[in-house]
């Protein structure tokens, strides 16, 4: 499970890294390599909703910060958990605004059958900075691929749809709500 939530983590941070803050609408199968781990999956973006699901694992996980909420979907057991979305929780976690400090064309790649051109771009969050290369394709508001410089991690986004149906983004209708296990020794959660 821990090894699901940090892939999650990854995939926040890539595409925070990668997409312009929440103008964007598109569903796609996605490859996400950290490491020497490789995964794959689904992923879609409507404004600032978000939903990303990796093959293989149990649940699903939807953003909502219009509701303020973080749904995990678990398909199997027919219900969910939700957890509250604290924006500020969201930029320790790696999601933090990026400032786009300079992008230089490299070249030209094909990705995943795309043509693409290649861009080293620097960006800054936090006081740091960060470079990394972005494959742009013609027609597509999104990077087909981004990547660490050093290799460290990647994200390739196949199949991609320009739209992503409403219905992504909700929990589905008749799935029960769970409540969080309490931990020893942790105070209660908040009732919302």
């Amino acid at each position: 499970m821990k090894y699901g939530y940090t892939l999650i983590a990854v995939v926040c941070l890539a595409l925070a890294l990668a997409l312009p803050a929440y103008s964007l609408e598109f569903a796609a199968d996605m490859i996400v390599k950290h490491g020497n781990s490789k995964q794959t999956g689904n992923t879609a973006m409507k404004g600032e909703k978000m939903r990303t699901q990796m093959t293989g694992q149990p649940s699903y996980t939807i953003v909502r910060p219009d509701r303020r909420v973080t749904w995990m979907v678990m398909p199997a057991q027919r219900s969910y958990l939700e957890m509250k979305y604290d924006p500020n929780q969201a930029v320790k976690a790696g999601n933090a605004p990026k400032a786009e400090v300079s992008r230089k064309l490299i070249g030209s790649e094909t990705v995943n059958g795309y043509p693409a051109k290649k861009y080293e771009v620097t960006v800054k969050t936090e006081g740091k900075t960060e470079r990394i290369f972005q494959w742009i394709a013609a027609g597509f508001e999104i990077p087909v691929k981004t990547a660490a410089v050093d290799g460290s991690w990647s994200t390739e986004y196949l199949n991609i749809k320009k739209t992503a149906a409403d219905s992504l983004f909700e929990v589905p209708a008749g799935y029960s709500k769970m409540s969080m296990p309490a931990m020893p020794g942790m105070p209660k959660m908040p009732r919302h």
